[in-house]
């Protein structure tokens, strides 16, 4: 077995790849949502659906534009540890709200903040990316 290449290029290019499968589910969820679900769950339960999907899509999107950054010049290291945050954000936020919805499980509510922390920090390293160039 080979071990797989981690560097910070590396991840920026799976946050393309995962960015582009984290959208797809998006858009799937979202047609699930408004084809599967509408009259079986309440419209409070559909509307806790539609946040979760479109917080994925947002995220899914900020995942692939992350991707192109290093061309700029921004911090590898930084655009990676932000992609990874919000990949635990999608799961985390999204997931836990997907799975209250769809098992009516609730004691998955306080995983949902969390997931929401990890979009936060992500977002403050995105920032911090943008103020901190990369040397060359």
């Amino acid at each position: 077995m080979t071990a797989v290449k981690t560097t910070p290029g590396s991840i920026i290019r799976w946050s393309l790849a995962i960015g582009g499968l984290a959208a797809l589910l998006a858009v799937i969820a979202g047609a699930f949502g408004a084809h599967g679900l509408r009259g079986v769950v309440t419209e409070r339960a559909l509307s806790v659906f539609e946040t979760a999907v479109s917080y994925q899509m947002y995220h899914a999107l900020a995942l692939i534009v992350t991707a192109l950054m290093p061309a700029l010049g921004l911090k590898r290291r930084l655009l990676a540890v932000a992609s990874g945050f919000w990949v635990a954000g999608i799961v985390l936020f999204s997931g836990s709200l997907y799975l209250l919805v769809l098992s009516g499980t609730h004691w998955l509510g306080p995983v949902t903040p969390v997931g929401g922390v990890c979009f936060m920090v992500g977002w403050a390293l995105l920032i911090a990316a943008a103020l901190k160039r990369e040397r060359r």
